[in-house]
């Protein structure tokens, strides 16, 4: 019953040859003459359910198949089968390359110049703004002065260009004379490396107005930098500008004509941007190098935000 099943859900062309083959393969073959000997291997062979084996001009059509054949819904090409080297180079190097070791170095050196410069830039401009803050004692103010030639200068004088403003005196017996040649370094220095525009204004303000006549402090600045400005005026303006940019001095108030005393003072230089605040005080430990770079990075952050600037050359 269940072989009759079976068959009966074979297609109708196998179920035809069931009975031949049987009906061969039940036959003596000592009766079956030799030509029908041949047909019955042959029917046999064929009608087995081993799977034969494949023929040699089979397998040589297997092997020399394309590996990549083209693809019937496919626009783009197939590509090109790797060669044995390239398998093997690629297998040595690993999935990095030379080329891309070298990308990823000079990437990650760039990254870390980058964020080392922004954390700079930010410190910088954190330390503008506490000068800046409530409760924070404030450098610079309004002041009225001379210059050499007798005009009268002001605070807002000092807007539009950063500033760099020492306080000393022409009777100073050394350490006036060695900042003053730094302070002539620093000025060519950042003139050279802003594409020689006067972005800088370098300003003298005197400690001892009685001796420093406009006179004396034009010889005498004259030979430290052509480019510096002096400032002098009375005791009592001399005074007010000291205490707007927190400057101390001895000098006496009332002393004689001709009577030779000594000035004891801060010695700092003060840097001010274009709009008259203080951005950095540069001391004696700084060198004329460090102190341009100092001076250069401000600049730089001043323009990078887009601020206004004056590079015009003092009249």
């Amino acid at each position: 019953m269940a072989a009759s099943s079976i068959s009966s859900s074979l297609p109708r062309s196998i179920r035809q040859a069931i009975p031949r083959c049987q009906q061969a393969t039940t036959s003596s073959s000592s009766i079956i003459p030799s030509p029908l000997r041949q047909f019955r291997s042959f029917t046999t062979s064929h009608c087995s359910t081993k799977p034969s084996r494949p023929t040699p001009l089979a397998l040589y059509t297997l092997r020399n198949a394309p590996r990549n054949p083209v693809r019937s819904f496919s626009s783009t090409p197939a590509l090109p089968a790797k060669t044995v080297q390239q398998l093997k180079a690629r297998s040595s190097t690993g999935p990095f390359s030379w080329k891309a070791a070298a990308l990823f170095i000079v990437t990650g050196a760039g990254m870390i110049v980058y964020f080392r410069y922004e954390k700079a830039r930010i410190e910088r401009k954190r330390v503008v703004e506490m000068s800046k803050g409530v409760g924070k004692p404030k450098v610079g103010g309004p002041f009225v002065m001379k210059d050499l030639d007798g005009k009268v200068f002001t605070d807002e004088d000092l807007k539009g260009k950063y500033n760099f403003v020492y306080f000393g005196f022409t009777h100073c017996p050394d350490i006036c004379p060695d900042e003053l040649d730094k302070m002539a370094l620093i000025i060519d220095t950042v003139r050279e490396k802003s594409g020689g525009k006067y972005v800088m204004r370098p300003i003298f303000i005197t400690c001892d107005p009685v001796r420093d006549t406009p006179d004396v402090l034009r010889k005498y600045l004259a030979e430290f930098h052509p480019g510096i400005i002096g400032l002098t005026g009375t005791y009592g303006q001399v005074k007010n500008v000291c205490k707007q940019y927190r400057v101390y001095f001895s000098t006496p108030e009332n002393v004689k004509e001709g009577e030779d005393y000594l000035v004891d003072h801060s010695i700092y230089f003060y840097l001010m941007d274009p709009e008259g605040d203080f951005v950095e005080c540069i001391g004696r430990q700084d060198t004329p190098e460090t102190a341009s770079q100092v001076i250069l990075e401000h600049i730089g952050d001043w323009k990078r935000e887009g601020k206004p600037l004056d590079t015009s050359e003092e009249p």
